[in-house]
């Protein structure tokens, strides 16, 4: 059976020519780039995103979708796996930017990268919770300096990278709700005030996509399963469905392989440990004049469709378990993050809070969702990551 996004016939990423309408364009920019992102839900867990950066000018449509642990038809990949590719990605860039501005001669870099999630306690009562752990990251690279030398190195590009921002402060996401078109007040005192966005319904609806064959695939979807680790926690879990449980008391498990071509494109493999899941393959590419060619989306854009799928994945998921009346829904999400270390040196990475506007269309009350809404963001791992103060990443080194 052919699934609603390969009925679509598209690429599951490429660059999106003359976009038609001006939501697309990014924020005002403040900390020195910006993105704008918007989603909408296909079908099941299957989503579409079109994602402009600042820097580039660039729109790129991404797909994401989740596997049988979330009743989905698994044919793109999961949101955590656009965070990883993002983050794996920058520290790539961070680390080639430092070694280059230190002249130190790093050859056959690649840099495994593990995230750690949690998800505990009932939806029913409302008191599911999504977290996020500190990250592991391991780097093998050939290079006659110290492994002293390169392990701090390495340790400074965590800081220097974008994301840092998001892993070292407390950041709490800012929002603005419409149900079926009225605006919805949010009591909680993170909301947007009276700033608001257009619906991005009519964007997707109205946009003619052009996509060329791709030679090298910007997504690739292997085929292949993760094997699951022998030393595999319990709680560990996968399983059809195990994800749409009302309780829950499990840890997820995102690895990604980042490796990096002749022309400095980097290819992430990623991995569910946990739940067990499909292989997938990104290409990240940063912007000419910024250390890359612009062949496919930045490490940034990805950083800001991970956020923007798995906030979305909430919303579906927490609806599904609770029986709410929900429709179709869509956000605009606007992302802030400082440059790295090729503009601004060894200044640690800086970002602002996420800011989302939802579009909820649904048979139910305001109050009703009100509750969507804070228990999707209650629930969403990276929204979690924003709002948690994590350890400074644990970095290996291995000379090869």
């Amino acid at each position: 059976m052919t699934s609603s996004l390969q009925e679509l016939g598209y690429p599951l990423g490429f660059e999106v020519e003359d976009p038609v309408s001006a939501l697309v364009d990014p924020p005002s920019v403040r900390l020195g780039q910006a993105q704008r992102t918007l989603v909408r839900s296909i079908s099941g867990m299957q989503k579409e995103a079109l994602v402009t950066d600042s820097v580039s000018g660039k729109t790129w449509r991404l797909v994401s979708d989740e596997g049988e642990y979330l009743d989905g038809d698994d044919v793109a990949p999961a949101p955590l796996a656009f965070m990883t590719t993002g983050m794996v990605s920058s520290f790539a860039n961070e680390l080639l930017a430092l070694a280059e501005e230190r002249g130190i001669d790093v050859d056959d870099v690649t840099l495994v990268q593990d995230n750690y999630y949690t998800m505990n306690g009932s939806a029913l009562r409302g008191t599911m919770t999504g977290g996020a752990l500190p990250v592991e990251l391991s780097v093998e690279v050939d290079s006659d300096a110290e492994e002293s030398t390169l392990r701090e190195l390495v340790e400074t590009a965590t800081r220097t990278s974008p994301v840092n921002g998001l892993m070292t402060s407390v950041l709490n996401s800012a929002f603005t709700l419409r149900l079926n078109g009225e605006a919805v007040p949010i009591e909680d005192g993170d909301d947007l005030g009276d700033e608001s966005v257009e619906d991005p319904a009519s964007v997707f609806d109205d946009l003619v996509y052009d996509a060329d064959a791709q030679d090298r695939p910007i997504i690739y979807r292997t085929g292949r399963t993760t094997e699951p680790l022998p030393d595999a926690e319990e709680k560990y879990t996968s399983g059809s469905g195990s994800s749409l449980e009302a309780d829950q008391d499990r840890v997820l498990h995102v690895r990604g392989m980042c490796t990096l071509d002749d022309e400095g494109t980097k290819t992430v493999e990623v991995k569910l440990f946990s739940p067990i899941g499909t292989v997938f393959e990104l290409r990240s590419d940063e912007p000419s004049g910024h250390g890359g060619q612009g062949r496919a989306p930045s490490a940034m854009a990805y950083v800001a469709a991970g956020l923007g799928f798995c906030f979305m994945t909430q919303i579906g998921r927490y609806a599904d378990i609770v029986n709410k009346a929900l429709g179709s829904y869509r956000i605009v999400q606007d992302t802030h993050f400082s440059f790295g270390a090729r503009e601004n040196g060894e200044t640690p990475g800086e970002a602002e809070p996420v800011e989302t506007h939802v579009f909820l269309d649904a048979d139910e009350s305001a109050s009703s969702a009100r509750e969507i809404l804070d228990m999707s963001e209650q629930t969403c791992f990276l929204h979690a990551l924003c709002r948690t103060d994590l350890a400074a990443p644990e970095v290996a080194v291995v000379k090869t």
